[in-house]
């Protein structure tokens, strides 16, 4: 059974979310209580990943690696590249190569959320499918799928092609930003032609692997929530989102300390220095309330 590494891509300069972006990391910025990558990261930990590579450019690498330094805080062992110009999701296998190496992996975007107490059953189930020597998208139904890679199935699930931005989409299953790949996609990447865009698709590398039939749909139930904060909507909607099932249930969601400490990637002590840094906070005297059980 081969290992799996994880990888965020944040690269890009958030251009949609100008003058928001001018200054920082679209993936620093805010959704709710925490910054945005902590909800990718989220997704990465409860699938049991540990190391991590996260992608960004150079201008922006810093404030990442004051966020997170090397991971050891939480337990995980995280890396940094820089993707120079943003030439598609698929050159991160290229960037990242040498940190994958013979290894699975996990490519999840930056600035996509998934959230749902079922969330880690359809992680297992792709992990499973790497097992098997098969990689996996995951479906989600979209009102306006022609801003995505939309996927053509049929009654049982099974792909017969993904389109990339078609502007008569055949469907409304859309390809979401989550990814995992056999070791094999980083042949498959290097090789990849740039698109019309000049960019090396991730579409492109889906339907390599379905003409090999070796690529898997899992189509995420309406029971998790999936969002792409690209834009001020989308942003300000996910805040009250999480704000809202937060306030209601009392539990934070995306919680990487918490995630961190209930996986026992880290022990009481550890978390412990962590709340020492955010007591002043609401967040830290939440993951306080944790130290004591009272969560």
């Amino acid at each position: 059974m081969k290992k799996i590494k994880g990888i965020i891509l944040a690269g890009g300069y958030g251009t949609r979310l100008f003058p928001l972006t001018i200054g920082t990391s679209k993936q620093l910025l805010p959704v709710y209580d925490k910054p945005m990558i902590y909800y990718p990261l989220s997704v990465l930990m409860q699938a049991g990943i540990r190391d991590i590579l996260i992608i960004t450019n150079g201008e922006h690498m810093s404030s990442f690696q004051n966020l997170f330094g090397d991971g050891s805080s939480l337990g995980l062992s995280i890396n940094y590249e820089i993707q120079e110009q943003p030439n598609g999701i698929a050159e991160s296998f290229i960037i990242g190569s040498k940190f994958i190496g013979n290894d699975n992996v996990i490519l999840i975007l930056g600035d996509n959320i998934f959230y749902g107490q079922k969330l880690k059953s359809y992680l297992e189930k792709a992990k499973n499918n790497l097992n098997d020597g098969l990689s996996t998208v995951f479906g989600v139904k979209v009102k306006k799928p022609e801003n995505f890679g939309v996927i053509e199935y049929d009654k049982f699930n099974n792909i017969s092609k993904i389109y990339e931005k078609p502007t008569k989409p055949k469907s409304d299953l859309i390809v979401s930003g989550l990814y995992f790949y056999t070791n094999d996609v980083i042949k498959k990447a290097k090789v990849l032609k740039p698109s019309k865009r000049g960019e090396k698709e991730i579409t492109d590398i889906n339907n390599i692997y379905l003409s090999k039939k070796k690529l898997k749909l899992i189509i995420l139930s309406e029971q998790i929530s999936w969002i792409d904060t690209g834009t001020y909507g989308s942003l300000i909607n996910a805040s009250k989102y999480f704000e809202k099932l937060e306030d209601t249930s009392g539990k934070k969601s995306s919680c990487i300390e918490q995630i961190a400490y209930e996986m026992g990637y880290i022990n009481k002590s550890k978390l412990k220095k962590i709340v020492e840094k955010m007591k002043h906070s609401d967040y830290g005297k939440y993951l306080e309330r944790i130290i004591k059980n009272d969560i």
